[in-house]
């Protein structure tokens, strides 16, 4: 029998509150790495009206004018004027920095594995940055190899920035949401149930004309018409208003934003955030290393969905555990897969960094819009230099 289902997720612009801070943090941590490639930074913001608030650990050699970072951030997003509930040049700029415990730092600069005696080589000179479990996921349902819900709803919210950047609908503010409910039948997407879009808008346009121009000009230009159909539900500004946004709306913090990063609700989530982190956080570095390892695994063939857990302990180099789980999808037992990905991929914190190259300052622009899924990018983990080896060792 036919199994029916209806899957949600949502997304949110870079001018949403929670947004503009992993966009700070991020801006913040690229400025750095541009400079001291092996700073350590976990830099955290806040941000409400009129304030921005700059916390964290970071130790490094270079300076970095965090002020301007943040100013140059919000002007780039659109908060340039008060009366957008934000000015990049007025508001007020507070940081509060020290530097990486010095408990953190043995862990991290020399890996248990040495500190007991092992055998030391150039990949295993670091030890995680914490502890936690870290979550990836891929499916063969999009060419992205992303679920259609959280892929639409990005997109969404993209062509929201786009048509105010480019005056197409020159009265929307920065501040916005998406949200998309697609239904699957037999684990595959069918159509899409409903729509919601938030925008963010100047307070005297009447309601009517932001539906309409939303709908054709952001809705109908985003999501394939095949997958719209008479009983497919859209909601625009299902209030009736949204003239007040952004920080003057709702306080924004760093890692507030972690489903919308990720896979939008399909597939586990560890909890740890991304934005702000140096990847000797294996926060960030392994949930990058899980994607790369379930991409591959999918597009090699070996399952049609994937999802690849690592965890680890704060200053050891191996993972304390590495699990697949395909969903009763694979082609090869679960179990084997999980012996391919151990012989195939070496998810040590500095082999990681290493491998995928994480110390460049790439990050701000993945702090909006997801950092999964983007072909738009050059990213590293979205390669799919693995897929002929996994298949040989598969016998595929």
């Amino acid at each position: 029998m036919s199994r029916r289902y209806l899957f949600t997720s949502e997304s949110v612009t870079e001018g949403h509150p929670d947004k503009i801070c992993d966009q700070i943090s991020d801006a913040i941590l690229d400025e750095i790495l541009s400079k001291d490639p092996n700073a350590r930074v976990a830099c955290e913001t806040m941000v409400t009206t009129g304030l921005v608030v700059v916390a964290g650990e970071i130790s490094t050699k270079c300076y970095v004018d965090i002020p301007n970072v943040v100013r140059e951030t919000l002007r780039e997003i659109g908060y340039t004027r008060a009366k957008y509930g934000f000015d990049c040049d007025t508001c007020a700029v507070v940081t509060t920095i020290d530097e990486q415990s010095p408990d953190i730092a043995i862990g991290v600069n020399k890996a248990l594995e040495i500190r007991d005696g092992a055998n030391s080589n150039d990949k295993t000179l670091i030890g995680a940055g914490d502890q936690g479990m870290m979550f990836g996921y891929a499916t063969n349902e999009t060419p992205e190899f992303m679920p259609l819900p959280i892929l639409l709803a990005h997109k969404l919210v993209m062509k929201l920035a786009e048509v105010r950047k480019n005056k197409a609908i020159p009265y929307l503010r920065p501040d916005g949401k998406s949200q998309v409910t697609v239904e699957y039948i037999d684990n595959k997407p069918v159509r899409v149930e409903a729509i919601v879009i938030a925008a963010q808008h100047k307070p005297d346009v009447k309601y009517d004309i932001i539906k309409r121009d939303i709908t054709e000009k952001v809705i109908k230009e985003i999501i394939p018409p095949e997958l719209i159909d008479e009983n497919t539900k859209i909601y625009v500004n299902p209030t009736g208003r949204f003239a007040v946004g952004g920080p003057q709306g709702d306080t924004g913090l760093t890692g507030r934003k972690i489903i919308v990063d990720t896979y939008g609700g399909m597939g586990r989530h560890g909890g740890g955030a991304l934005s702000g982190k140096d990847p000797t956080k294996v926060d960030r570095s392994a949930a990058y290393a899980a994607r790369y390892v379930a991409k591959n695994i999918v597009a090699a063939g070996l399952a049609d969905k994937c999802e690849v857990q690592i965890a680890y302990a704060i200053g050891k180099a191996y993972p304390v555990s590495v699990t697949v789980d395909t969903f009763g999808t694979a082609k090869i037992p679960d179990q084997k897969i999980e012996e391919l990905v151990n012989e195939v991929f070496d998810l040590r914190p500095a082999a990681i960094i290493e491998d995928l190259d994480l110390r460049r300052p790439i990050y701000k622009q993945l702090a909006a819009y997801g950092h999964f899924g983007r072909m738009e990018l050059d990213l590293s983990w979205e390669r799919l230099d693995k897929v002929e080896i996994l298949r040989q060792k598969a016998g595929l």
